[in-house]
């Protein structure tokens, strides 16, 4: 069983920015698959951001040259580096792990962006 936990959400302004962090328990962890999603009220969750085990990378239209994400295999952990951030990113932001043919989910964290 594969653990997930978020953090790092929060309010801030329009324009600011935030880091989110995203803990997966087990190993190997460097051969996880990981993803940011998020969910607005009343829509679906979409992908924002994932990485594979070899590092590639793919962002949603929405978010291509704001967010970045990034992986430490030694602290078992993916980070969403959120950059001027617009009131439309305001959400819910889950973390997935994908391994073995599942995805593991976190309980997501927060993300809301005043103007």
């Amino acid at each position: 069983q594969v653990q997930v936990v978020e953090s790092g959400g929060g309010l801030v302004q329009a324009g600011g920015s935030l880091r989110l962090s995203c803990a997966a328990s087990g190993s190997p962890f460097s051969a996880y698959a990981m993803g940011w999603y998020r969910q607005a009220p009343g829509k679906q969750r979409e992908l924002v951001a994932a990485i594979t085990s070899g590092g590639s990378t793919n962002y949603a239209d929405s978010v291509k040259g704001r967010f970045a994400i990034s992986r430490d295999n030694v602290k078992n952990t993916v980070y969403l580096h959120m950059n001027s951030l617009k009131p439309e990113d305001t959400a819910v932001y889950y973390c997935a792990a994908k391994t073995q043919g599942r995805d593991y989910w976190g309980q997501g964290t927060q993300v809301t962006v005043s103007s």
